[in-house]
């Protein structure tokens, strides 16, 4: 094919990508999604593309940003991030025209901003030293053990089978082990090594040569110059100014000390085979079943901790791993004690902590080892910056998190990317998980320095008859994120048709056949690129129920809460009387008090009784807010986009009297509240249900409070000022933090997109 016929080939598929961007499609209704992933495969089949759909992609971005289409820009700035991090012959020109749009971006309001900078940020690098992008990203993804860089990431796929059918988790693990059953560590390491090689020296490297060698080459030969490469390529990138022609000189050594008097004269053959493809593996992903709330923590140990390794080391102090399974304990060594019990009279051990002058061993001091100790963190540590709001702009460093140091010599070398797939009550279960594990962190202090979390979302609904009843119902945070990031609209939303189909297709045991995994080809895009997080409420509701004798329950909710009202009456002598003088008619009387959300955020607390038929809480906003005002709930002072508050709609029962008599009618009233308390004022009781859980109701309800779910960790006393008491001894006064709230993330392609 000519190299116009190419060109026009690649341009017809841009453009159907930047159609799809710009046509309304209903959220979750779209057959669509397969233009990114096709453009995608072109490249790949054929390598030599690559630097003509770099050129196209750009002209597409300079005209988006001449003409001020910027719902555009984000998508075709990963698209092209994409293509640079596998690609292997695109010139210096090319990046750093890239590289400059990226820095003109910075000047927009975030989310473009942010998405620049990190661009930008991987841009530098790879300009002056090729081919770091794709080396981090295998080294890291696929777990390869190398000095220089120490980094692992894995994919953790989360699949409910009570709300997933067994035909699509089935299809899905067929599809991720089909994929990775030809990734080896060794496979790995050869497309390191002549992807690194083909990136540095372009047309000075005859591809195919080396991939020949490469694939001839022992075990332990191809460990010799995979680390030799990975520490040419971590050494020049660690350099205050890198040196592209450096970098060049020191892989053209490994080059020749690889190829051997061969390498001459494969330079000078002036007519060279197509070069090879090389691949860009798919991501370390483990399946999982989800049994439960604690089932998240004791994954993220295990990958911190595996299985073979007995010991635990002393700075990350013993893990309780109370309830898992017996065939995923870790071991434990008892030892008889002879020793003094004071660590500083014992040997440096292989599991002490190696440098004797480092600050921690100096604080240390004289403590017991073994016995009770309390740990006390700063409160910078506690609440390290990966687990607050939103962030302002930060610098990304080359760690695959971007998150630095948590403690002082302690370093994040650890991703977990976990994915879910489910509905809207799939989130719900997420949310308790990741308060239980925010909550232990509280106690044990022992995932948050090593471990960067990175939460996913693909929304899978069951195919219903009436296609359109429950689908908008179950996928209300999926379509709220199609709504406010495009490209996850575009890419991630229109998956779930393409997932039900892959269930229903007959799984096929001929491995001659080569099939393009689609589904995960989607799912290791989402999670290499999206790392723009959007940050969710949890919300706590304390329950109190109509017998005295039963404790009050205490629960979240991330997305809804729902009230009912039973047809079922308590007791006159119960939790609250009945009112005098209130008329019967349907539903029941409720007292509200909640505090108004308002953009000055000042307190202004509202309370009012109505009769009312039922009420529902949302923390997600809808697509098309409509707002009714009543003089017992008026119009809301808040904005419709804002998230961060609970969207509350009461169906109220409105008496009217006419010559036939008295009727009763109902109005929906909507207002916006950061906490709300609810009582029923006469013998109705109440039947709460949590993020359309129906594991998560409650019955015989009374009376609940709904809030702001505050930071487990965020009540921790501060520190002022010492001063003298009486006696003339030093103390120090404390105060108690004001409680922030627990924010869940979940990750897309842009963040919000005002």
């Amino acid at each position: 094919m000519e190299s116009s016929d190419v060109e026009l080939d690649l341009q017809r598929s841009v453009q159907a990508v930047l159609r799809e961007l710009s046509t309304q499609v209903p959220a979750l209704q779209s057959n669509q999604g397969m233009w990114r992933w096709s453009l995608h495969r072109k490249v790949e089949r054929d390598p030599s593309k690559s630097p003509a759909l770099v050129r196209i992609l750009l002209r597409e971005l300079e005209k988006a940003e001449s003409e001020d289409l910027r719902h555009v820009i984000i998508p075709l700035l990963h698209t092209v991030m994409y293509v640079l991090t596998k690609a292997t012959g695109i010139t210096e020109e090319l990046y750093r025209r890239t590289y400059a749009f990226c820095t003109r971006l910075l000047t927009l309001p975030t989310p473009y901003c942010t998405v620049a900078l990190d661009c930008a940020t991987r841009l530098k690098t790879e300009t002056a030293i090729p081919g770091t992008l794709y080396q981090r990203m295998v080294i890291a993804e696929q777990n390869l053990m190398n000095e220089p860089y120490p980094y692992q990431e894995r994919v953790f796929l989360f699949v409910d089978p009570e709300l997933v059918s067994a035909s699509v988790c089935s299809a899905l693990l067929l599809e991720i082990e089909a994929a990775q059953v030809q990734q080896t560590p060794e496979a790995c390491m050869r497309h390191v090594v002549s992807h690194a090689l083909q990136a540095a020296l372009g047309e000075a490297c005859h591809a195919g040569a080396l991939h020949r060698k490469l694939q001839a080459s022992s075990p332990r030969t191809l460990e010799h110059y995979f680390h030799a490469v990975v520490a040419a390529v971590e050494q020049m990138a660690s350099e205050a100014s890198p040196s592209r022609a450096g970098h060049v000189e020191r892989l053209e050594e490994i080059y020749c000390s690889l190829l051997g008097p061969a390498a001459g004269h494969c330079c000078g053959d002036p007519v060279q085979e197509r070069p090879p493809s090389i691949p860009l593996p798919s991501p370390s992903i483990t399946f999982h079943l989800w049994t439960g709330k604690e089932q998240l923590w004791k994954e993220l140990v295990l990958f911190l901790r595996p299985r073979s390794q007995l010991r635990l080391s002393t700075d990350l102090e013993v893990l309780d791993l109370q309830g898992i399974r017996p065939d995923r304990e870790l071991a434990r060594v008892s030892v008889l004690s002879t020793d003094s019990g004071i660590e500083r009279d014992l040997p440096l051990g292989a599991d002490e902590l190696p440098a004797s002058s480092s600050p921690e061993i100096e604080r240390a001091g004289l403590q017991r080892k073994g016995g009770i100790k309390k740990r006390v963190w700063p409160l910078d540590f506690l609440m390290p910056g990966s687990w607050d709001g939103p962030p302002g702009l930060h610098r990304r460093t080359g760690r695959p998190g971007g998150d630095g140091e948590v403690l002082p010599g302690v370093s994040r070398l650890h991703t977990a990317r976990v994915l879910v797939l489910g509905d809207d009550r799939m989130l719900g279960r997420l949310a308790q998980a990741y308060h239980r594990l925010r909550k232990r962190e509280t106690q044990k202090f022992c995932l948050t320095p090593r471990l960067s979390l990175q939460l996913y979302y693909i929304p899978v609904l069951a195919p219903e008859k009436p296609a359109a009843s429950r689908q908008p119902e179950l996928g209300e945070l999926a379509a709220f994120l199609g709504r406010v990031d495009p490209w996850y609209q575009s890419t991630i939303n229109t998956l779930c048709p393409a997932i039900h189909k892959l269930a229903e297709m007959q799984p096929s045991l001929d491995t001659s056949r080569t099939v393009d995994p689609f589904i995960l080809d989607v799912l290791t895009y989402y999670v290499r690129m999206g790392n723009q997080p959007i940050y969710f409420q949890i919300y706590t509701v304390k329950i109190f129920f109509s017998d005295l004798s039963q404790d009050p329950a205490e629960d979240i909710f991330l997305i809804e809460l729902k009230v009912k009202i039973q047809d079922s009456k308590f007791p006159k002598d119960g939790f609250s009387p009945k009112r005098r003088g209130v008329a019967e008619g349907p539903g029941a009387e409720l007292s509200l008090c909640y505090q108004k959300a308002l953009l000055s955020h000042r307190p202004r607390e509202v309370t009012v009784s109505l009769r009312a038929t039922g009420l529902v809480l949302k923390a997600i906003p809808a697509s098309e807010t409509e707002v009714s005002g009543s003089p017992h709930c008026p119009l809301p002072a808040a904005p419709v986009t804002d998230h961060t508050c609970l969207n509350v709609s009461v169906t109220e029962v409105v008496k009217s009297s006419n010559l036939a008599g008295r009727s009763f009618s109902t109005v929906t009233n909507t207002f916006r509240t950061n906490n709300i308390q609810i009582q029923s004022q006469d013998q109705r009781l109440l039947t709460l249900s949590l993020d359309k859980d129906d594991q998560r109701t409650f019955r015989d309800v009374v009376r609940f409070e709904v809030a702001p779910c505050p930071e487990p960790c965020s009540g921790t006393q501060k520190s002022k000022a010492p001063w003298l008491n009486s006696h003339g001894e030093k103390e120090m006064e404390t105060t108690k933090a004001k409680p922030k709230p627990l924010l869940m993330p979940i990750n897309t392609f842009s963040g919000i997109v005002q």
